[in-house]
């Protein structure tokens, strides 16, 4: 990705103040009138309107979270902001501002920082959020990118994770498991070139789960479309650390166990398709791959025909009384203990 140099600006010769002014030109504020100043003093000034203000944040680190081997700059500058703005949405907020700070190594040219900072622009103006600032440093440890994501909501409509009740369907959006087979196409290309650089990845037929690692979407229209039924979430979280993981953690804050049923887990046939190819159970890729982003939720009962034909959901559960567990009743119809075991699942790994 960097080895062509010819006609190559360098960050060292713009120096930081320079590499500011530089994202100060290319970055206007025009999607949110809360943002009052961005860029250019020594902070943001916002203005909630009255409402409460939430804040995300979360970091991404080069050889932990992705690989530049494969993963495209403005792709990667595109899924750092949304990555971000998912955390928002599941509050049941707006997201309205984003703070961006980058450390990057001298391998990296100007060209390659603006490839990055496109996709991040190219985030902001889908989900019309604002880059109020940041900062940069360098780096001895290849590339790292951190955003804040700020938001706000009123105070009625704010959701949590510790608030869903006994008896509240369990619903997801979309579906589960293609980004980290997408993840897995990847790696199995790169293992092929890094063996015989002659031999060009073969992605064909690969597109949709591709995507999904590549450049997922958060979820902005299931928020939309529930305020649209009238219908507030007791409870929701993002699907980022896997399906099984984001049910605990709503299940244990509120204080409940939880039964899912797997013949209702949404995975889409590609999804299933390439697990099988990979020798691995679509399910579990499900429930322990992560980066889906979509959004988990409960909802009460007497709201289901409210959002039944008209949002993207899949009702994969209900709520039930904590001293019942978290369990799973798979597709025979046995009820088994549901284990959170995250990515590293996959790997046959405890985490």
């Amino acid at each position: 990705m960097f080895e062509n140099t010819s006609g190559r600006a360098e960050l060292s010769e713009l120096g930081e103040f320079g590499l500011i002014e530089q994202i100060k030109q290319s970055v206007t504020i025009y999607h949110s009138e809360e943002t009052l100043k961005g860029i250019g003093d020594d902070a943001a000034i916002l203005d909630s309107k009255g409402q409460l203000t939430v804040v995300s944040t979360d970091m991404l680190a080069e050889g932990v979270h992705f690989d530049l081997t494969f993963h495209p700059l403005k792709h990667l500058g595109y899924k750092s902001v949304v990555v971000n703005l998912s955390d928002i949405y599941a509050m049941n907020a707006t997201p309205k501002q984003i703070l961006v700070s980058v450390a990057l190594s001298n391998r990296f040219s100007l060209e390659a920082f603006e490839e990055l900072y496109a996709g991040m622009q190219m985030a902001c103006k889908q989900y019309q959020v604002d880059i109020a600032g940041g900062d940069t440093t360098s780096s001895r440890a290849g590339l790292v990118i951190s955003i804040t994501a700020i938001g706000v909501a009123k105070k009625e409509e704010l959701v949590y994770r510790n608030t869903a009740n006994s008896k509240d369907l369990l619903c997801v959006s979309g579906d589960l498991g293609g980004a980290y087979l997408g993840l897995q196409i990847l790696e199995r290309e790169k293992r092929i070139f890094l063996e015989n650089p002659a031999i060009q990845p073969d992605l064909a037929g690969n597109d949709y789960i591709l995507e999904r690692q590549l450049k997922p979407e958060a979820r902005k229209d299931i928020v939309e479309k529930l305020r649209e039924c009238g219908v507030t979430p007791t409870a929701m979280i993002d699907v980022s650390d896997g399906l099984a993981s984001e049910i605990f953690h709503i299940a244990r804050q509120s204080g409940l166990g939880c039964e899912l049923y797997e013949n209702k887990i949404p995975i889409d046939p590609q999804t299933f398709e390439r697990a099988r190819e990979f020798g691995l159970d679509p399910t579990v890729c499900a429930l322990s791959g992560g980066e889906d982003y979509e959004l988990l939720f409960t909802i009460r009962p007497d709201d289901y025909e409210k959002i039944r034909e008209h949002v993207d959901v899949s009702i994969i559960g209900h709520m039930t009384d904590a001293s019942l567990g978290v369990n799973m009743i798979t597709k025979s119809g046995s009820s088994i203990p549901l284990k959170a075991q995250g990515w590293d699942a996959l790997l046959n790994k405890e985490r």
